[in-house]
């Protein structure tokens, strides 16, 4: 996504208040926007604590400055001082991280981000953004400008099938329906499952959501009324269980009064051989492939 992310930034250099600073990352991808934006792009070096805090000082002077790095090195960090300077002071700094869940593969748990849009939406007054397409990530970017708070965005691959044609953008849409289980996916882990699940037979099929955006807000009147006569729902996501969406939704269906007789939380378990590997590899480890996800739908349909 980062050239697409570049992309869509460089479209918005004509507003002023607009800043970039980056961790000394992003060569050979963000040069054009380093060009569009002269002295408004700041490579502020290995120094990601000190470049959040200037970032901090740079919103509360009015400007929008967005923030760079691959995703352990933007949230956790300089996680001090997004909290202190930036989430305190309810500042509309963008932080961005590129490379969530095991984006990084070989390079192992230090370059991995698997708890952190948990960490941060911790925080006060933080949003979190979670594209699953290029497509997803102009329509944030275009909302991003205009939001007055703190947002984290998580980028990674666009991994949905080229002949594939989404809703237009909303935090919450259903990509396919069917007689299965209904799953519930956020951001790019989207892509995979939405080919294979599209090739199966209509009455196996599973009801299939997209989020992209957390905590939840507005969750869509069709989505509460098929929880509510789903006998099983599936959460999943390239993320630690604790402070994910599953553990969201799991709170929202019982205060609402729902209960469906399955429920499953498909999340990153870390590292259960003990080795690293490519994303692909963990995601097969933590049975977040598609495979995978479908055959839990397949056993939860059949004992429903």
């Amino acid at each position: 996504m980062r050239t697409v992310f570049c992309d869509a930034l460089v479209a918005q250099v004509n507003q002023p208040a607009f800043v970039f600073l980056t961790g000394d990352l992003g060569y050979k991808a963000l040069e054009p926007l380093k060009t569009a934006l002269d002295k408004r792009f700041i490579n502020a070096g290995v120094a990601e604590q000190n470049m959040v805090s200037v970032a901090a000082g740079l919103a509360r002077s009015g400007l929008r400055p967005w923030v760079y790095s691959i995703a352990p090195f933007s949230y956790a960090r300089p996680f001090e001082q997004i909290r202190n300077d930036v989430c305190i002071h309810r500042l509309p700094v963008v932080i961005v991280g590129n490379g969530g869940g095991y984006g990084y593969g070989v390079m192992g748990a230090t370059h991995h981000a698997l708890e952190d849009y948990g960490t941060m939406l911790s925080l006060q007054h933080l949003r979190a953004y979670i594209p699953a397409t290029d497509d997803d990530l102009t329509a944030q970017i275009q909302l991003l400008m205009k939001v007055d708070t703190p947002a984290y965005l998580r980028l990674g691959l666009s991994e949905l099938p080229a002949n594939a044609t989404l809703p237009p953008y909303a935090p919450w849409r259903k990509l396919l329906a069917g007689g299965g289980p209904t799953i519930i996916v956020v951001g790019p882990l989207v892509g995979g499952l939405y080919a294979a699940a599209r090739e199966l037979p209509e009455d196996t099929r599973p009801n299939l959501w997209l989020v992209t955006e957390l905590p939840f807000a507005n969750i869509p009147a069709e989505f509460v009324a098929e929880a509510r006569s789903a006998k099983a729902i599936i959460t999943v996501e390239e993320h630690v269980a604790q402070g994910g969406a599953g553990r969201m939704l799991a709170q929202w269906l019982l205060e609402s009064g729902i209960h469906p007789t399955h429920f499953r939380i498909l999340a990153a378990q870390g590292y259960l051989s003990g080795l690293y590997g490519s994303q692909k590899y963990h995601r097969l480890e933590c049975g977040l492939d598609a495979q995978s996800v479908l055959a839990l739908a397949r056993e939860l349909g059949k004992g429903s």
